[in-house]
């Protein structure tokens, strides 16, 4: 039963966010409030403008508010598991992860410059045109050429590379399942040569 509501609770969030959006314009939030939730507990590791203070853990800036609360409330509901998330969001209110997805949208992002540019190079055609002897779709074919994303789907662009392969391994072994089927079937038949290679040029984008 909670378990049915966090999932109901997380969908009206993504509703009103989506509503918001398509008026050209942030949903009203308190920034305060997200201010000093992100003051006591997220920028230990995700740092104070959002921006990751290791290279564990995700960049928040400048990802869409709708991706960030719908996150929050896949933590808070156990969709998606994180034995340290988990604790962090369960006594959140769904306004105060709205809140906390807009704070972070609203910061600053910048890329990072690859130092392994023949690698990054992998990633790009990865990224762009995919590999049709595997059959692994383009990434940009649904996070976009510049990796900005969409509603639904996260912005990738500037992303911390470590926290990227995380993700993909996850997927591959289906550790992480409170997103679509598509990202586990992308996963699984990349090599380990392409995970760290669009990795990698993902954290080039801006």
């Amino acid at each position: 039963m909670r378990a049915g509501r966090s999932i109901t609770v997380a969908a009206s969030m993504f509703m009103f966010a989506s509503l918001a959006t398509a008026a050209g314009e942030l949903p009203q939030v308190d920034l305060e409030r997200a201010a000093a939730i992100n003051a006591g507990r997220c920028m230990l590791c995700h740092g104070p403008e959002g921006d990751s203070s290791s290279p564990l853990y995700p960049r928040l800036a400048g990802q869409h508010h709708q991706y960030i609360a719908k996150q929050l409330a896949d933590f808070k509901s156990g969709r998606r598991a994180s034995d340290t998330m988990g604790g962090m969001v369960q006594d959140l209110a769904e306004d105060e992860m709205l809140a906390l997805g807009v704070f972070f949208e609203t910061k600053p992002t910048k890329p990072r410059e690859a130092r392994d540019k023949d690698l990054a190079s992998v990633g790009r055609f990865v990224f762009h045109r995919g590999n049709e002897f595997s059959g692994v779709a383009a990434c940009a074919g649904c996070h976009g050429d510049r990796g900005l994303g969409t509603e639904q789907l996260p912005r990738l662009a500037g992303q911390v590379p470590r926290y990227t392969e995380a993700q993909l391994n996850s997927f591959n072994k289906r550790q992480r399942t409170n997103d679509n089927e598509i990202m586990h079937s992308i996963a699984s038949k990349l090599t380990e040569l392409e995970v760290k290679a669009v990795s990698l040029y993902i954290s080039t984008l801006d």
